[in-house]
């Protein structure tokens, strides 16, 4: 009789012990779901235990609302290592939903239930928790096309005959790459990062600077009738609201241009002023790129 209890004893531990497995592993939304009509969102979380992340886990999840029913969607995500596991997911809308995770470890399944609002999409992109919105790349392409039409009504006064058609042909090519929502988004984050940097260091855009900056571009743009044409379509009122809003950031972007010009003409007093473009133009570059991998960027 003690040897059954004793080995009923043994059998009780055993379960307790398979019933404890991962009782410490914590599982965190690490980035976001969106709902976005007929596209998949990026979806992270982060694996963790008492010793911090955890890698090597198989995990699949089911995703069902809490007050709807519009079934179950099932995702399988992919170990991106340091206890990050992605997968992208496409639910038919926003709201409450309820996210079943199965997780394998060590020969062992763990179940862990969390409740999550799904929020719609305000755009394409965030920076820093600031959309890029949709109307914001609609307004680049604007300008895209803006500055094509300038440059074709500047070359058809001064082109003729094959010249000219050598640059019909360049400036076609450029209405087809800057169709492309990766070129927009990356002009658009480009700015913003700069933009972010110069209210970094101190900076400030007044109200006249921006307004004597906008004042140049009404001189440039009324000097050509495609511009002309263009702005009256996309609509007057429209168009330098909008300008107006870039131009905050422009200023801001400047003044950090203006800042590395500065420092470039005290270190080197002797190079002359192209070298000192170039010089600054290399270092600008050098700092967008630090700057832009120091922000937090999601693409949708």
């Amino acid at each position: 009789m003690e040897k059954v209890l004793i080995s009923l004893g043994l059998i009780l531990l055993i379960m307790l012990a398979g019933c404890s497995s991962g009782s410490d592993l914590e599982v965190q939304v690490e980035k976001d779901i969106y709902f976005n009509q007929d596209k998949e969102s990026a979806f992270a979380i982060k694996a963790t235990d008492t010793d911090g992340p955890v890698e090597g886990l198989d995990i699949n999840a089911e995703f069902a609302m809490t007050n709807m029913d519009h079934g179950t969607y099932e995702v399988t995500f992919t170990d991106a290592g340091e206890g990050i596991y992605t997968a992208n997911v496409g639910l038919p809308m926003s709201g409450e939903w309820e996210i079943v995770f199965t997780i394998e470890q060590d020969g062992k399944e763990i179940e862990k239930v969390i409740q999550y609002e799904v929020s719609e999409a305000n755009g394409v992109a965030k920076v820093n928790g600031e959309w890029i919105t949709n109307d914001d790349l609609e307004f680049y392409q604007f300008i895209n096309d803006l500055h094509i039409a300038i440059g074709r009504e500047k070359d058809q006064k001064n082109l003729k005959g094959e010249a000219l058609k050598e640059a019909e042909a360049y400036w076609k090519s450029q209405e087809e790459t800057l169709q492309d929502q990766n070129q927009l988004l990356t002009q658009i984050i480009r700015l913003r990062a700069m933009a972010l940097l110069g209210e970094e260091k101190g900076h400030t855009a007044t109200a006249e600077e921006v307004e004597a900056e906008i004042n140049k571009v009404r001189e440039q743009y009324g000097q050509f009738e495609s511009a002309q044409k263009l702005i009256a379509e996309y609509g007057e009122d429209k168009f330098w609201d909008k300008e107006k809003q870039q131009y905050e950031l422009i200023v801001l972007s400047q003044k950090v241009q203006n800042d590395l010009i500065n420092q470039v003409k005290e270190e080197n007093p002797d190079v002359n002023n192209q070298e000192i473009m170039y010089l600054a133009q290399k270092q600008y570059e050098e700092l967008l790129v630090s700057q832009v991998n120091s922000l937090e960027i999601e693409i949708m």
